[in-house]
């Protein structure tokens, strides 16, 4: 074998799982389809390398992997660092009873309290300092307290490093310039956060946390290899183990390759580990044993925006971290609907996009462009207050293979999602977010893409590879080993069997923390 083992993918599953077996003294590969990039390189402007196209990665190889179906947009990261690049910093646990149902017995609550804690140590997370409070973090709790719901809210934990010393009373420390250099405990450099509130196209002074500052730069001081642009196009059986057939993203072309390893962890996220297996087991068919079970109960977390538009006050939405603080009603209080409320941030890119001549993805451009109409009847964006929420939705995605032509062409990753059995989490929340802004003087503007096509953007998508006890209900047990096939695993967003109604950042590294540990005990 090339490696002893074989990572697919690095994002919070990828990379925690590279980390641990790599610390162990394993021989670790980590293939990632996107690019690592830096502060230098983060694109900027509305012609740079925003887009990761899966039809033609050797060309677009961007920031972002948007996926267009026909009721769902999916947005995934493409980098190496996977989805912590992207996503809002946010580190947090759902309620217990989400591990009630639907998960196999030896997953629980209690169980992966020590894995939890594993991770916030590693990503350094924290709330925002209490004298550093953006303005719509103050609005938060204000509309919480005046609907009564005070005690709902709390500041979230962020993966982000903050400066106590900061005084946001001076314009000057709102600036680059005002962040003061360290090293973290991994011997990375970065900076403390000012404020920038770019923390979604990647940050300027290197405030974030995200995995490749941490777990994935404590895999490559172990030994791990990693290589970027390196899109994996199949898994198949050798002697021994699996080889993994890739492609290099080099120059607008694809140059194939391989690799072996007697361990295969397949992290490619929700969306594109799902693709992979299906693709292994009805195209390649180099493993046609996958369970029946392949692409079932995938989950867009409940992810829903609403704006609001002030005319007295300005929230400032670009100001400070993208997401600060929550107020909730996981609990199912409200409407019997198990979901929380989060304030939403958007950096100033967001104006230059609002001009129709800038560069948006092709196929979202029926719905961006209902958006961005929405968006540009709104007046003035700093009084802009973007409500957030993510809920526990009713998770009966389907993820398969279609030809493209109906019966003819390449076979094309395709989602059924039926939005009647979720329709009453989002009036749930829609209900809140109206009622939080009438509180706080704010007009609520639902998004035209749901009023009027009842269509859905998710950045947390969930399942497709869900646990199960066996493999007529699932496709990876317990530890994210596939029904089947000895040394191999699935250990990412893809396995979570059941909405968590929060982000699942720290969920979804929490099982790489405890599979990790049972694939080292075992020697495999």
């Amino acid at each position: 074998m090339d490696f002893d083992a074989i990572v697919i993918g690095s994002g919070f599953g990828g990379a925690v799982t590279a980390c641990r077996l790599a610390e162990a003294g394993s021989r670790v590969l980590v293939l990632e389809r996107g690019r690592r990039w830096n502060s230098k390189t983060y694109p900027r402007a509305p012609g740079d390398a925003w887009w990761f196209d899966p039809e033609r990665p050797e060309v677009h190889n961007g920031w972002i992997d948007l996926r267009i179906f026909r009721h769902m947009a999916v947005a995934q990261g493409a980098a190496v660092g996977g989805g912590s690049l992207i996503y809002a910093n946010i580190s947090t646990e759902p309620h217990p009873d989400v591990f009630n149902r639907g998960w196999p017995p030896e997953i629980t609550w209690d169980g992966l309290q020590p894995c939890y804690a594993k991770v916030v140590e590693m990503m350094a997370v924290r709330p925002v300092p209490v004298g550093q409070w953006p303005p719509r973090m103050k609005l938060m709790q204000e509309a919480a307290q005046k609907i009564g719901a005070g005690d709902r809210f709390r500041p979230l934990d962020l993966a982000v490093s903050f400066d106590d010393t900061l005084d946001l009373s001076k314009p000057e420390s709102l600036t680059p310039a005002a962040s003061r250099r360290f090293v973290n405990a991994q011997g990375v450099e970065q900076g403390y956060c000012v404020h920038l509130g770019n923390c979604d196209i990647g940050c300027e002074v290197d405030a974030r946390n995200t995995l490749d500052r941490n777990y994935l730069a404590r895999a490559e001081k172990c030994g791990t290899e990693i290589r970027p642009l390196h899109l994996v196009r199949a898994i198949e059986p050798t002697d021994g183990g699996y080889r993994v057939h890739f492609d290099r993203l080099n120059q607008g072309q694809c140059e194939p390759g391989s690799a072996t390893a007697a361990t295969v962890v397949v992290a490619a996220g929700s969306l594109n580990s799902t693709e992979l297996l299906l693709r292994c087991r009805d195209v390649a068919k180099t493993l046609p044993d996958l369970s029946n079970f392949l692409g079932q109960n995938w989950s867009s977390n409940g992810d829903f925006l609403t704006p609001a538009v002030y005319a007295d006050r300005e929230p400032m939405p670009w100001l400070g971290p993208t997401i600060t603080s929550r107020i909730d009603f996981l609990d199912r209080s409200e409407a019997g609907q198990s979901f929380w409320i989060e304030d939403g941030g958007f950096p100033n890119l967001l104006r230059d996009v609002l001009d129709k001549e800038a560069t948006t993805h092709p196929g979202l451009n029926p719905v961006w462009n209902a958006i961005r109409d929405s968006l540009g009847q709104l007046g003035p964006l700093q009084r802009v207050m973007p409500w957030f929420a993510q809920g526990v939705d009713a998770g009966n995605g389907t993820l398969r293979l279609r030809r493209k032509y109906l019966i003819a062409g390449e076979h094309e990753l395709d989602l059924d999602w039926d939005i009647t059995q979720s329709e009453a989490l989002v009036d749930a929340i829609i209900a809140m977010h109206k009622r939080l802004s009438a509180a706080t003087g704010g007009t609520p503007i639902v998004p035209p893409n749901w009023s009027a096509l009842k269509y859905l953007i998710t950045p947390h998508p969930l399942g497709g590879c869900g646990m199960g006890v066996t493999r007529e209900d699932g496709v990876v047990d317990h530890r994210g080993a596939v029904f089947g096939y000895p040394g191999l695993y699935v250990i990412d967003g893809a396995i979570v069997p059941e909405a968590l109604g929060v982000n699942p950042s720290r969920t979804i590294a929490a099982l790489a923390e405890r599979a990790a540990g049972l694939i080292i005990e075992a020697g495999h």
